[in-house]
């Protein structure tokens, strides 16, 4: 079991392979308790496979991911399923089920794994769906709503089971900016009321400044940078100024 004082998250000098094409090359990086930090960096770079990693979806190459204190690569099958009930993850693309309604998704986790009475689901649901804001669309099938929404209903259902670590994959990805904001938002609201530590892989630096509280920007496999927003904004590694630059964000001087 994991304590409140050690990392949710840790990488140990973690490298990722695929065949003999080197993805990730001796990465360190923690996530604390109630810590959101933001994965960001140009396309290509290895930032979906950190996550992937991160979450026990893939495993490092050489060194040791730590996932609730726990060595994911020293995990059976059995655990491993076991610890993925503590962690909430958000797909790019919200991976809704279009034959089930919102409700019906979001329910898909406590109606898989958990033998609970179907009023105490029907009242986590309706719960689940108020907190993102869905509280009267749960009725409502994925290709009847925008987009937007179908996100908050995938958010809703990573956060039924109350994890202890969330993961978002481009959360903001096909959103407008409008929605984006709104989908920020949750995350810095729903990440620190609930004392979750949030992995956020991002392109959109712009929405991540306004409330991570570190950025670990990557490229070529290495972690160039991880500092808070003021750091990084005030004294950028010269490929993270290159990268400010391209969104049109001026560093500080």
């Amino acid at each position: 079991m994991s304590s409140e004082s050690e990392p949710a998250v840790s990488f140990e000098g973690v490298a990722k392979s695929f065949g003999a094409r080197r993805v990730l090359e001796c990465l360190d990086l923690s996530v604390a308790r109630g810590e959101i930090l933001a994965v960001i960096g140009p396309s290509g770079t290895g930032k979906s496979v950190t996550l992937r990693l991160a979450s026990g979806q893939l495993f490092p190459t050489a060194g040791t991911i730590r996932l609730l204190g726990e060595d994911l690569s020293a995990l059976t099958a059995d655990a491993l399923s076991r610890l993925r009930r503590r962690v909430g993850f958000l797909f790019q693309g919200g991976a809704l089920l279009g034959w089930k309604t919102l409700a019906e998704n979001v329910a898909l986790p406590l109606v898989e794994r958990d033998r609970l009475p179907p009023a105490d689901i029907e009242a986590r649901v309706r719960a689940a769906l108020a907190e993102v804001g869905l509280a009267d669309a749960g009725d409502l099938y994925p290709a009847e709503v925008s987009g937007g929404m179908v996100k908050r209903a995938a958010f809703a259902r990573a956060i039924i089971e109350d994890p202890e670590v969330l993961f978002f994959d481009e959360p903001t990805s096909g959103l407008d900016p409008v929605m984006s904001r709104t989908v920020d938002g949750l995350i810095a609201r729903i990440g620190r009321n609930r004392h979750a530590a949030c992995l956020v892989v991002t392109h959109d630096l712009a929405g991540a400044l306004r409330y991570v509280d570190r950025i670990a920007f990557l490229k070529g496999g290495r972690f160039l940078q991880v500092a808070s927003p003021r750091e990084l904004l005030a004294h950028p590694h010269p490929e993270v100024r290159a990268f400010l630059e391209a969104q049109s964000l001026e560093p500080t001087p």
